[in-house]
């Protein structure tokens, strides 16, 4: 008898994409995607829309489904569960200071950390209905249910049911990660009055069914299901560089760093992922790319053809603000730009602007964390590209392992699915993605000047970089 095929969904920034997986052995039997709207504040609609024509022909040969989602933004339902405002995105940073009055009201960074895990940020949903309170009273006011993108798109597969995971729960800034529950009296402050909020379903269980029969699992938030996919174990970082850039570990224990550097998140599977997160990751190079008038196999090609250290060019790549270190209204810094500054120069300055960034963020993490690096896993679209495969081990002063290119996220998800498909007390285990490892002489030269840049350029009362004391 054939197995059972499960399928997994990322409804993204860019795009919803959908795998169908075998459920016993991991195996992408078909997969499909649906493009979103550009933009930090979108109507959500248009992700129920790309979901539908995404899983088109897929949807009917499922036995069960999952929906992993970009973390933190804001969907407010009214009466009729319509949408009162566009959905607000994580990369969305009008609510800076609305971040910083709701982590006052909390008693400050430390007391912030405590009660949800981490410090807030623009990006958490929170930060975002005290800004809809603050700047559409109206719309605020007509709110009667907050859900997030992945509750949002699993609502409508299962016909109006809202559910969610610890995981994408413990990105809105009213969830207790200690409690492992909702704090609803923080939504309620954020809006100025109470509204729904989706159960929490284990990750393991059945969240729903559809109307047809379909098993629904809680789905989760983006950088957790690629976690569930990559199955990842101690000592391992994940880099992830897509429109935002992550590194990530699994924690047994819980986090709660009053700098802010590090989120102190729930995971899929009853455990924590720690992450530092940067907004500027893969636009980086995609900037460059636009500058040159090049694509990024191009770019590259450039970069590689250029000596570490980009012949004294260092960028600080803080282009649309930053969120670590927690800097919303920054922009980039160039520095060392001269008349013999080639195309190759810029090139590789980008490329090294995008890992010294990332690199701080695993500082970050381990100095919270504690945890003894073993191996720095590299995913996202962009560490596809030769020049990172060459660049990274220098610039981490360590191999870095890059596994096949794949949609982690969807694929984690769709274990998900299986694991709740399966009534298991664990995920099944898949076959591990190939891999290869790359290696380099460390540059640490290049990581000097970087963070001399960027030490001039933050202001030192708001940096939480660690080699700052």
């Amino acid at each position: 008898m054939a197995s059972d095929l499960v399928l997994g969904i990322d409804s993204s920034t860019q795009s919803t994409k959908a795998l169908l997986v075998d459920a016993a052995t991991g195996e992408v039997v078909a997969q499909q995607s649906a493009p979103h709207p550009d933009g930090t504040s979108v109507d959500p609609r248009a992700w129920l829309e790309a979901f539908d024509q995404a899983t088109s022909g897929l949807l009917d040969r499922a036995s069960a489904v999952a929906v992993g989602g970009q973390q933190h933004g804001m969907v407010a339902l009214d009466d009729a569960d319509q949408p009162v405002h566009d959905a607000i995105l994580w990369n969305d940073t009008r609510s800076s200071g609305e971040a910083r009055d709701l982590i006052d009201e909390l008693g400050g960074p430390d007391a912030c950390a405590e009660t949800i895990g981490s410090v807030l940020v623009a990006s958490f949903t929170s930060t975002k209905l005290r800004w809809l309170r603050d700047h559409e009273p109206d719309a605020a006011a007509r709110t009667r249910r907050v859900l997030l993108p992945h509750d949002y798109v699993s609502r409508h597969l299962t016909g109006g049911e809202s559910f969610t995971d610890r995981g994408d729960a413990s990105g809105t800034g009213y969830f207790s990660t200690g409690k492992d529950d909702w704090l609803p009296e923080l939504a309620e402050s954020a809006i100025g009055h109470a509204v729904e909020l989706p159960r929490i379903v284990a990750s393991s269980e059945v969240a729903a069914k559809t109307s047809g029969g379909l098993i629904v699992g809680a789905g989760t938030g983006d950088n957790m299901a690629a976690a569930l996919a990559l199955d990842l174990g101690p000592g391992d970082v994940v880099v992830s560089i897509g429109t935002s850039g992550v590194a990530s570990a699994i924690s047994e224990s819980r986090i709660a760093d009053g700098t802010g550097s590090v989120t102190g998140f729930a995971d899929a599977t009853g455990r924590f992922l720690p992450m530092a997160t940067t907004m500027n990751a893969a636009r980086i190079l995609d900037l460059q790319a636009r500058l040159l008038g090049v694509d990024h196999d191009e770019l590259g090609r450039l970069a590689l053809a250029a000596p570490p250290g980009a012949n004294g060019l260092t960028i600080v790549p803080y282009y649309d603000g930053e969120r670590t270190p927690n800097l919303p209204d920054a922009s980039g810094t160039w520095n060392g730009l001269t008349s013999s500054t080639s195309r190759e120069d810029l090139a590789r300055a980008a490329f090294e602007a995008l890992l010294c960034s990332l690199a701080d963020g695993v500082d970050h993490l381990v100095a919270k964390t504690g945890i003894t690096v073993g191996r720095i896993l590299m995913v996202g679209g962009a560490a596809a590209n030769p020049a990172v495969h060459a660049i990274a081990p220098a610039i981490f002063g360590r191999p870095v392992t890059v596994p096949a290119p794949g949609e982690y996220v969807a694929l984690g998800a769709a274990r998900q699915a299986a694991w709740a498909l399966s009534g298991s007390g664990q995920p099944p285990t898949w076959s591990s993605a190939t891999a290869e490892t790359h290696d380099a002489e460390p540059t640490p030269l290049v990581r000097e000047a970087y963070a001399q840049l960027r030490d001039r350029t933050i202001p030192w009362s708001t940096s939480t970089t660690p080699s700052q004391k």
